[in-house]
């Protein structure tokens, strides 16, 4: 991120989830509204965060891109262990906010942050 701005971290991630109070729905609090970018139904897509999330899918070990207009993955600037970091996910046929973590040599989408 540039300077002023950081990745965030799992934390950050969870502050945002928890400000929308239902995890369920949270997901769709993010999530751009319409099909523009997201294959329909884009369930539950209110952006009532304005966060204004788009599906930009994921980019592989062999360079290809996968899940464009389906989900949207964003690293957060937490490991797991030395090889794996968390990441959150939002799909185009769900209204919740998912955690995982995955190999740091993985491409998704990055949020910067801009720092306090």
């Amino acid at each position: 991120c540039p300077i002023g701005w950081h990745v965030p971290s799992d934390s950050d991630w969870m502050t945002l989830t928890s400000y929308i109070h239902r995890k369920e729905l949270a997901g769709g609090y993010l999530k751009e509204i319409g099909i523009a970018n997201w294959q329909s139904p884009n369930a539950g897509a209110t952006n009532e965060t304005g966060f204004t999330a788009r599906p930009g899918g994921s980019r592989y070990f062999d360079g290809l891109f996968s899940g464009i207009g389906i989900y949207g993955n964003w690293w957060s600037s937490t490991e797991q262990s030395i090889t794996f970091s968390y990441y959150q996910s939002l799909y185009f046929n769900s209204k919740e906010v998912t955690r995982s973590y995955y190999n740091k040599k993985v491409g998704f989408s990055v949020r910067c942050l801009k720092d306090k």
